[in-house]
Parts: structure tokens; sequence; C-alpha cells
């Protein structure tokens, strides 16, 4: 019995060591594509680009990041939805990606049928800001400026469907207001155009605010998080400015197209834990406004429904519609 359980476990224990040096050796063998819906400077892209990095070290393959940007994100899920399920090709995947199936009843793909998940990155806040003109020193002054003009005053978000046109629409419903929704291609597009004067508000991410805020060109009002920003103290919540209860953050994760093998899953998974998880990568995460999260890819997918419910219910409430 005793030479048995050792012909048993001794086996066990080789393939439990070599597994994961199997897995480096087989995968990846070449350059990965991580492919991100929206534009340079935008808080996927900024978090894509610096994750990426650090991936290619571990995995000693470039990790090349491609912007397809349009619909929303819908652009790039949709050509790793159609990708070949080898792990080649990955998604930045965000919480507009959650929203498209309320937003549109014809979707090339099925996010929870056609995708793998494998890890999220961060959440973080998005900003209120205002064009340094507009007579609005907080949410206050804000919401009458938009009672007096009704209609009148151009909210910029990063499309239809994103968490920065949500933001818009749920600070509408709340504070009783009616602000006119101008999609831009991003969400950095959105605060230029504040900064411009294009429009007068816009819900951006921290790291597309952040310049133009440093430059005087765009004032920030407030945070959509329950909490405030590490990184803007001085800064408060929507929800301390009078709209009690109001949350909204964005998110970023990675996920693969369906049917790539479950061993380049988690091998993914825990190299993605590593590198978010490193004291650097955590120390920059924090700076651009964001909180690192990783997770493991069951609890992803659990995740990606609740999201995928949620974003149902605030269409439904706001009567938001794909424009």
């Amino acid at each position: 019995m005793i030479r048995c359980a050792r012909f048993v476990i001794v086996p066990l224990l080789f393939l439990a060591i070599v597994s994961p040096v199997t897995w480096a050796q087989v995968y990846p063998s070449r350059p990965i594509r991580l492919l991100v819906g929206f534009t340079s400077g935008s808080g996927a892209d900024a978090t894509a680009r610096a994750v990426g990095q650090k991936l290619s070290e571990h995995l000693g393959q470039p990790v090349i990041i491609e912007n397809r940007v349009g619909a929303s994100g819908s652009i790039a899920t949709e050509k790793v939805a159609a990708s070949p399920a080898d792990g080649y090709t990955l998604l930045v995947m965000t919480g507009a990606d959650t929203a498209q199936p309320a937003l549109r009843s014809k979707l090339p793909y099925d996010l929870q049928r056609d995708f793998a998940p494998v890890s999220m990155l961060a959440t973080g806040p998005l900003l209120l800001v205002v064009h340094a003109a507009l007579p609005a020193q907080n949410v206050s002054e804000l919401i009458g400026l938009a009672r007096t003009r009704a209609g009148k005053l151009n909210c910029g978000s990063a499309g239809v469907g994103t968490a920065t046109h949500f933001a818009g629409a749920l600070f509408n419903l709340m504070a009783k207001v009616n602000t006119a929704h101008v999609p831009f291609k991003g969400g950095a597009e959105s605060a230029v155009a504040t900064a411009a004067g294009q429009i007068e508000m816009s819900f951006p991410g921290i790291p597309a605010a952040l310049p133009l805020m440093e430059s005087g060109k765009i004032r920030a009002l407030a945070v959509t998080s329950a909490k405030r920003a590490s990184l803007l103290p001085s800064v408060p919540t929507l929800d301390e400015s009078g709209l009690r209860g109001y949350e909204l953050v964005s998110w970023y994760g990675v996920s693969a197209p369906a049917g790539v093998p479950k061993d380049i899953i988690s091998g993914l998974n825990s190299v993605i834990g590593k590198v978010v998880n490193a004291v650097a990568m955590k120390d920059w995460l924090i700076k651009q406004g964001f909180e690192p999260q990783t997770n493991t890819p069951e609890q992803f997918i659990a995740f990606i429904s609740r999201d995928i419910a949620q974003n149902a219910e605030l269409v439904k409430a706001i009567g938001v519609k794909a424009e």
C-alpha cells in the first residue's frame, strides 16, 4: 500500500511542478495583441499600455496595444469575439461593454457566450468637470445653472453607453435637470472639448482630466465614486455634494475569446495578478486615479453578469437609447 501511494503521489507532484514551466514554454510563442476600444489618452488606453508593458516582461513576448475606436468600444469587442481562440488576441473590457446588451438588441456577439474573462485590472471614479469660465463653482451652482438653462448645457461623453455617458444621464436623473448629451470618440476628447469651451461639462476619467485641470482650463466639481479619490482628496463626491446615493465608476479588465484553453486563461490570470499587484504598478494606478483590483476568472464572470443586469436596470430607469 505504501509503494502504491508513493507511485501515485510522486507523479502528481511532478506534474504540479512542471505544468507552469510547460505553459510558459508553449505560450506565448509570438506577440500578443491587446485591443482597446477607446482612444489614446483614455483611462482604458493608459491602463492597457502600463499593464501591457509589464506583461511583456513577464511573458517574454511583446504585448501590442491596438486601438480599435468606435461604437462605445464595440468595434474592438466584436473583433476579439471573432478572433481565434488561441490567446494571442485579448480585449481590455470595460463597463461600456456590459451596457451594450441593454442598448442594442442586435449585437454581433454575446458578451457572456463569446468571451472567456481573465481578470479585472482596476476601477476608477470619473470627474464632473466644467469649462473654467462656466459660472458654477460647485455642484449646487451647476444644478441651479442647468435648471435656468434647461437643455442648453452640453455634457460630453466617450460615447453612447459608456460609463461617462451613464454618469451624465444619472446626474440628470438625480439632479432633475436636462443637459444635452454630446458623444465623442473618447473621454479624453470630451475633456478637451470642455477645456476648449465647445461643451460646458463632461465626466472624463482622472487621467484625461488631470493635465487640463493643472493648466486651469477645466474645473473639477466632484467625483462619481462613493469615496473621495485618494489622488484628489479636496474634490468632494457627488453624494457629499447633495446627490445622495450617487455612485458610478469605470472599470477595466482583460478578456479572451471563448474557447481559449483553460491553462492559458489560468496562466494569464496569474501573471496579471503579479503585474497589477506589484508595488510599482499599484502606485502608478493610484496616481492615475484608479484602484488596483484583480480577481479570478470565475469572479470576473460573476462580476460581468451582475454589471449587465445593473446596467439594464439603469438604462430602463433613465430611458437611454442608442443614438
